[in-house]
């Protein structure tokens, strides 16, 4: 594999390694046909990412030499990132980058031509590995909202960089409405202060939402994305269903592709109650898969049953086995009060560490997660209204 990226676009291939850095800790690199992909999933494998560079974005693009197998491999991510370390330096004085993969002397070769004839090597080293694929089909989501993202980059500003989460909602009027979450916890006697940001519906290209769902997210991932698709002047579109569903995050444009998939909340504060009551419990349908799971592999779901959901196809070429991640969590048992809960509740394993921070967060890999019937109320949150007075 080799490829050339000159001018900008080495500036823009820069920022969606550092987006993929906010997620994972390890990059999968694979030269495809349709372009060269990036991917990256976290360590509790509750948020995936992918970008697709098609070749055009190149001044010069080779998936593979002529009778050569196309070659796939993993390198730490840290490695990577230190080749596009500095933005500003990249922009000044990079005026091409080149990309090339072999895999004979299992090395990845970043070189950076800078001017006056400055040349920089960086010569990283990987592992062969299968290809990395989340299962996803936006157009199953039965909400989706599409906006620049300079207005949900904007709208983020007030939240504070240490702030976990965030809760989307639509609420009266169809008024795209951002919230700080916090977990309240029943012995708490402190009063949490929540950010509020409200949009309205003529800030969105398309809304396709009903009154009343919210679900609530990382925001740290979030934020990885909106800074590189503010950078490229794109639209983002979020496709989400009820909450404990994956969100998809997507923007696309003639030469790049980009998917962020977020696992969701299961569990909502009263806040997100009160957007969600008439959603929670509504039939949502399943996400597609290439391989469509047995109804009975999910059938007796339920908080022990914690696996690692993979599926393995096989390409019409070859007999190369690619391992493809099934996001659709199957169907949910009906939720009870009673001992039957209880036990449930008891059964729940560990959290895995990692982001998103340990809640009851659906991962894209495991079982449906059972929300607790009856929970106790927090404190109420001290509402801090928004000012457009203040800078």
């Amino acid at each position: 594999m080799k490829c050339l990226v000159t001018g900008g676009n080495v500036k823009v291939l820069g920022k969606a390694v550092h987006s993929l850095s906010r997620i994972g800790d390890e990059l999968y690199l694979e030269p495809l046909e349709d372009g060269l992909s990036l991917r990256t999933v976290n360590s509790s494998r509750s948020a995936y990412a992918c970008f697709l560079f098609a070749p055009l974005f190149f001044q010069q693009y080779q998936a593979a030499t002529p009778g050569q197998d196309l070659l796939r491999c993993k390198i730490l991510m840290k490695s990577f990132l230190s080749v596009f370390r500095s933005l500003a330096m990249l922009e000044k004085t990079v005026e091409k980058c080149c990309i090339s993969l072999n895999g004979q002397s299992s090395r990845l070769v970043v070189q950076l031509h800078c001017k006056f004839g400055v040349r920089k090597t960086h010569n990283l080293s990987f592992q062969d590995c299968e290809s990395l694929q989340a299962v996803f089909d936006p157009a199953s989501c039965p909400h989706m909202l599409r906006t620049p993202a300079r207005v949900l980059g904007e709208a983020v500003l007030p939240f504070p960089p240490a702030l976990a989460e965030v809760t989307l909602g639509v609420g009266r009027g169809h008024r795209v409405i951002l919230r700080s979450y916090h977990e309240e916890e029943a012995d708490s006697t402190v009063k949490a202060m929540v950010t509020e940001v409200c949009l309205g519906e003529e800030d969105f290209q398309q809304l396709q939402a009903q009154e009343g769902v919210a679900i609530t997210f990382c925001l740290k991932e979030f934020r990885g994305l909106l800074s590189f698709a503010e950078s490229a002047n794109l639209n983002l579109s979020i496709h989400f269903d009820a909450p404990g569903r994956p969100a998809i995050f997507t923007i696309k444009d003639s030469l790049l592709d980009g998917h962020f998939v977020l696992a969701t909340l299961s569990e909502t504060d009263s806040y997100s109650q009160d957007l969600g009551s008439l959603e929670r419990h509504r039939p949502v349908p399943q996400l597609q898969a290439h391989s469509t799971p047995h109804p009975d592999d999910f059938a007796s779901d339920d908080i022990d049953s914690y696996m690692i959901a993979m599926e393995t196809t096989i390409g019409n070429e070859g007999s190369r086995v690619l391992p493809s991640i099934s996001l659709s969590p199957g169907p949910q048992p009906p939720q009870s009060p009673g001992p039957h809960s209880e036990e449930e509740d008891e059964a729940e394993p560990s959290t895995v560490p990692g982001t998103p921070p340990p809640k009851k967060f659906r991962s894209l890999f495991f079982g449906s997660i059972l929300a607790p019937v009856g929970s106790p109320q927090g404190p109420s949150p001290v509402l801090a209204e928004d000012s457009e007075g203040e800078g």
